[in-house]
């Protein structure tokens, strides 16, 4: 599902854009979840990092657009900015704070159109890429190559990772679906997920990952040797 916020204080063009969001899952067979914002102030105090793409009106009353878009860039730099105007010398500045693009009011359905294929484009390119985890009571993207490996400790995850670690709550299992597209993840022991990349060596029954020595179940060692060979030679499972 491709999450989508729109930005926006008059309620002619949010109603518009949500029309061309359900027309546009009825012909591309996209599923998309909307959630409106009526002005940037909204959109700051309540933003989680649960957002693929961003329709950000530029001038709003009380948080304009622009700065609404630098303040969530410090807390996700992957969200994906369209800026929705009547005035293209604003949506230019844009660009500054990452903007993939702009969209002039009055707005067509094949302009909303045409920007949504290119973002919901970038955003399957780089699924696999991202994971989104709850730690300290923030929301946080990890770069999926950068995870070195998850362990699991009583009823919380720890995420080892290169900018360090994080502790998360939710199962391995889940976390396993959700890392499987990288096809970079081999479950080397019940409480173990183990980045493929990451691997030195395996020696011992064990897997040198990052200068920790992770135990190999008895019945893994094999399947996860064939993995890292099928990782390294680009194998896809």
């Amino acid at each position: 599902m491709i999450r989508i916020a729109i930005v926006e204080d008059e309620a002619a063009f949010v109603q518009q854009m949500e029309d061309y969001a359900a027309r546009y899952q009825r012909e591309r067979g996209e599923s998309l979840r909307v959630t409106v914002y009526t002005d940037g102030t909204e959109l700051v105090e309540r933003y989680s990092g649960d957002c693929d793409i961003i329709f950000m009106d530029v001038q709003m009353e009380y948080l304009d657009g622009m700065t609404a878009a630098e303040l969530i860039r410090r807390t996700d730099p992957e969200v994906i900015l369209i800026f929705v105007t009547n005035m293209p010398q604003y949506a230019i500045r844009g660009y500054a704070v990452g903007a993939m693009d702009y969209v002039l009011k009055p707005i067509t359905y094949f302009a909303f159109s045409q920007q949504l294929d290119k973002a919901i484009a970038a955003v399957h390119r780089r699924e696999k890429r991202y994971l989104v985890i709850t730690s300290a009571g923030e929301t946080r993207k990890l770069d999926v190559s950068h995870i070195f490996y998850v362990e699991s400790q009583g009823h919380s995850l720890t995420f080892h990772t290169q900018e360090g670690d994080f502790v998360s709550t939710g199962t391995m299992q889940q976390t396993e679906k959700s890392l499987a597209s990288s096809g970079a993840f081999f479950r080397c022991n019940k409480g173990c997920l183990v980045n493929l990349e990451h691997v030195d060596v395996i020696r011992d029954n064990c897997a040198l990952v990052n200068g920790a020595a992770l135990p190999i179940s008895r019945g893994k060692k094999a399947p996860m040797m064939k993995a890292l060979t099928d990782y390294v030679n680009g194998v896809t499972p």
